[in-house]
């Protein structure tokens, strides 16, 4: 019932896909609704943390080791920026992305139980059933878009309450974890803000271990279990990701952009960025300059 009600909603919000190209609409803060009609290759991106519930088609995304499928009434949340390989196997896809907001989710804090918090075998991007509670909260979030007066009353409540649900959820592990500040889920959050601000350099796990208050072995573990990769795995993914930025947005040169995310080697980035995109630096650059 809830699952169809929000499907007859979101379909009204974003025209029909045309050509395979995906078309996108946001009709209140934070909650986007994504359509495509034909399945897609592969495509690198950045998720950062954020909520995906497939109301039609479906989806698969590979982080890391990882690899998650997920279908109609099935949600993906990610708490951790994570450079993912995201592709649509079933189409037509309509799809809600929430951006979850881990502020909002440690204001919460008082309101989860000791015993809850803690669940040692959660990751960073999990995938379960939607409850009738979640899907809901979703429905009426998404209704709100109709009334721009209420939407302004009720909608920072609404989200707030999908929030708590998301957190006491049986795939919310990983955010019950992040709530504590000394918990390892915050340690690697932490760790990856340290790896985001400054890609271009060399990674020391030490010092990197250090700042996130663990021992080297103990911070490796932790960030691989939590990530699904290792941080110089992590930092490699984003600085290939940023150089494509580069590529198709800046208009830097292949050797520019090499330099500028932290490679010294311009035949080393050239070999490593086909084989994760599947084309050379090169012609995503020609393709990007016409």
């Amino acid at each position: 019932m809830h699952l169809e009600r929000l499907i007859e909603q979101a379909s009204r919000r974003v025209p029909a896909a045309e050509n395979g190209h995906q078309q996108a609409a946001q009709p209140i803060d934070g909650l986007q609704v994504l359509r495509q009609n034909f399945p897609s290759s592969f495509e690198a991106s950045l998720y950062e943390p954020v909520l995906c519930l497939i109301l039609q088609g479906g989806k698969q995304v590979a982080i890391g080791e990882q690899t998650l499928s997920f279908g109609p009434g099935e949600c993906l949340l990610v708490s951790h920026e994570l450079p993912v390989c995201s592709r649509i196997t079933k189409a037509p896809y309509l799809a809600l992305v929430l951006e979850v907001d881990i502020a909002t989710i440690r204001e919460l804090y008082d309101k989860v139980t000791e015993s809850a918090l803690y669940s040692e075998r959660a990751r960073a991007a999990q995938t379960h059933q939607a409850n009738p509670g979640l899907l809901d909260a979703l429905r009426r979030y998404l209704a709100l878009a109709d009334s721009p007066a209420n939407a302004k009353v009720l909608g920072p409540l609404t989200s707030k309450e999908i929030h708590y649900r998301l957190l006491v959820a049986p795939f919310g592990g990983m955010l019950r974890s992040l709530i504590r500040h000394d918990s390892n889920a915050s340690a690697i959050a932490r760790a990856i803000g340290y790896i985001r601000d400054d890609i271009r350099s060399p990674i020391a796990i030490p010092d990197l271990a250090r700042r996130a208050g663990m021992s080297a072995s103990s911070f490796h573990k932790h960030f691989k279990t939590i990530t699904s990769t290792t941080p110089l795995q992590y930092q490699k993914e984003l600085r290939l990701l940023e150089a494509r930025r580069l590529l198709t947005t800046g208009g830097a040169s292949v050797t520019a952009a090499a330099f500028d995310v932290g490679y010294e080697s311009p035949s080393q980035f050239s070999r490593e960025y086909a084989r994760k995109f599947g084309v050379p630096p090169s012609e995503d650059l020609a393709n990007a300059t016409g």
